[in-house]
């Protein structure tokens, strides 16, 4: 599937030759067209569909044949993160990798013919169950191209799914809050489910972010307890049925049968790529909440410091900083000291203070007096976690268990700074300096709700903005650190947007930040969520230093309905994944809003897209 364009590479950098490197082409302008869009003198193809086989013994797909124990050897439904990491082994073949991926969730009316949505088949469900979760597929790239295409059947495939069994560890293990009948001791959990974004690991593992769990849970208006009532609540679990009737086939759906089930939800997960026979783990130090990914690095000794996001509106950024260094190296040794890495260390929550007068920051996104928002921020610690699942309290009147399921409470009692719906946060490997992406929050100012502050300037927002972080003396570990807005979204004409003081009439319309990642030159990339300007989502990059920081430039757009994640931007390929294409009000297997990307009479199908450029050179210069 490729993408003809009527100007070459070459011309396109010729007329952009200003551009930062890594960025020279020609901007994609927004558009509404069923197909990801890429610019002149670029190709792609479509790396894996939904229902592909991958494991041995799995069929070809069939939309009208579709079984559970079809799906749990096919690829997943609505990929979202991606990892795409080296084989360890060169006699596994030339230019083979491993592409790990998240399945965020699914749309069952855009999967089954004739889905009541009030009366789903147990055979729905258990469809459902197996398209959730992970995929682990080998890819191989071809000689002379960009092309990405699945090794079925490798020793390394895997899927992991809603059913698939997982580890608890760290300080919130054995909790009496994650106990349940068919686990009373607390260490062990079927699935993982709604998983976005992620990260990958220096020491070769994938992290994957547990996010809008709440949706899967029933019958939260029928628990009495104030206290367990006030705590579902916080995290969104709340009203009579689920939206997808699962309680009707697992009682552990069922709140009235399984009260803590939704605690064992909610974490960031670790796995093994490299051992299809590992058992992930929930690494429980990090906090509970909604996790859209969790990026690491490392401080200048060797210990992981992961940044997070709880994809919320009016929730909090958080970090985790290890106590235990990485080992270096592939042996065995290594590999099992390097997974416990995450078991151990503080745990922090956000607060951010503006630099600018309060009555300068007025919600309509002016930029105040001294031309930037802008300012300082301290990271509040809530709990540290020792060996042996020990735990210290940072937070008065809560335990160091209250302080890892109900990490939200823990944020409100510190007087976290409120956000615009952190999603994806990452730091970045050339500079050091970390970037939020805050997606939107229509609430804000609304009565009753928290109004704007420097860091969160507009009310009403409907199309978010990218924060960057710098923390003291460039050390991750850091517990003060100086921010900025980077960029304020939306429509270039619009007063209120910025972008860190480019010229706007240069740069590309963006609305609802979602994911972000960085090129070998230093540029943030940007997936976005929601568009509200009219246009599909996309994915842009922007210089982020020099005299052309804050051009931002949109490389692709999606197909309709579609949310762009998972961005991959590698010297010559650029990996998005299409997640939820079709998703649109009314639209239906019988009546589809998008038939991509098969076409006409096919099934909507999300997938991961591979971009490259037609001459073979890198990407952007």
């Amino acid at each position: 599937m490729a993408a003809a364009g009527a100007a070459s590479p070459t011309a396109a950098r010729a007329k952009d030759r200003k551009a930062a490197r890594g960025l020279r082409f020609a901007p994609v302008a927004p558009n509404t067209a069923d197909k990801v869009t890429v610019p002149d003198g670029y190709r792609q193809n479509v790396v894996i569909r939904w229902g592909e086989p991958i494991l041995r013994g799995a069929p070809a797909f069939d939309a009208d044949k579709q079984t559970a124990k079809a799906q749990a050897g096919q690829f997943g439904y609505n990929n979202d993160f991606l990892s795409l990491l080296p084989l360890r082994h060169e006699s596994e073949g030339h230019g083979r990798q491993v592409l790990v991926a998240n399945h965020e969730y699914t749309d069952e009316v855009l999967m089954f013919k004739g889905y009541d949505p009030k009366n789903p088949t147990r055979e729905q469900v258990e469809i459902a169950w197996a398209a959730h979760g992970l995929s682990v597929v080998v890819v191989e790239g071809e000689r002379k191209t960009g092309a990405l295409r699945p090794v079925p059947r490798h020793r390394l495939n895997r899927r992991l799914t809603a059913t698939t069994k997982f580890h608890l560890t760290g300080p919130a293990a054995r909790s009496e809050f994650v106990r349940t009948k068919a686990d009373p001791r607390g260490t062990t959990v079927l699935g993982t489910l709604n998983n976005c974004s992620g990260g990958t690991t220096p020491w070769g593992t994938t992290l994957h972010g547990e996010e809008n769990f709440n949706q899967y849970f029933a019958h939260a208006d029928k628990v009495t307890d104030p206290t367990q009532a006030a705590r579902l609540k916080r995290y969104g679990v709340v009203g009579g049925e689920s939206e997808r009737k699962w309680e009707r086939f697992d009682d552990r759906f069922d709140l009235t049968k399984e009260p803590n089930e939704p605690h064992r939800f909610g974490w960031v997960v670790e796995l093994d790529p490299y051992d299809p026979d590992s058992t992930p783990r929930k690494r429980t130090a990090l906090g509970r909440f909604k996790h859209e990914g969790a990026q690491p690095s490392l401080t200048r000794d060797g210990r992981p410091v992961v940044y997070m996001g709880d994809d919320e509106r009016f929730d909090y950024v958080y970090k985790f900083v290890s106590s235990k260094r990485m080992a270096k190296g592939d042996s065995r040794w290594a590999r099992e000291h390097n997974l416990t890495l995450l078991d151990e260390g503080t745990l922090y929550v956000a607060k951010f203070t503006g630099d600018s007068p309060a009555e300068e920051i007025d919600g309509t996104g002016t930029l105040p007096e001294d031309g930037e928002f802008d300012g300082s921020g301290r990271w509040i610690p809530l709990a540290t976690a020792y060996a042996g699942g020990k735990a210290v309290s940072h937070v008065e009147g809560m335990t160091a268990d209250e302080v890892y399921v109900f990490t939200r409470l823990a944020g409100d009692k510190v007087g976290a700074t409120k956000m615009d719906r952190p999603e994806d946060i990452e730091p970045s490997p050339h500079s050091g300096k970390v970037y939020v992406a805050l997606t939107n929050n229509t609430d804000r100012g609304k009565p009753g709700k928290a109004g704007a502050d420097e860091a969160n300037p507009r009310n009403l927002n409907k199309h978010g903005q990218v924060l960057e972080l710098t923390e003291s003396r460039n050390r991750p570990e850091a517990t003060r650190f100086a921010w900025n807005l980077f960029l304020v979204a939306g429509d270039p004409n619009d007063p209120s947007t910025y972008f860190a003081g480019f010229p706007k009439d240069k740069v590309s319309p963006i609305s609802c930040p979602d994911n972000v990642a960085f090129d070998p030159h230093g540029n943030l990339w940007i997936s976005t969520d929601g568009n509200q300007l009219g246009s599909h989502d996309g994915l842009f990059g922007v210089a982020t230093k020099g005299e052309r920081r804050g051009e931002l430039k949109q490389f692709l757009t999606m197909p309709k309905g579609a949310e762009t994640c998972g961005p991959l931007v590698q010297e010559r390929r650029v990996l998005v994944a299409v997640q939820h294409p079709g998703e649109v009000d009314g639209a239906s297997v019988e009546k589809p809003a998008s038939t991509w990307p098969d076409g006409p009479g096919k099934i909507v199908r999300p997938a991961v897209v591979s971009v490259w450029r037609a001459d073979g050179r890198d990407i952007g210069v």
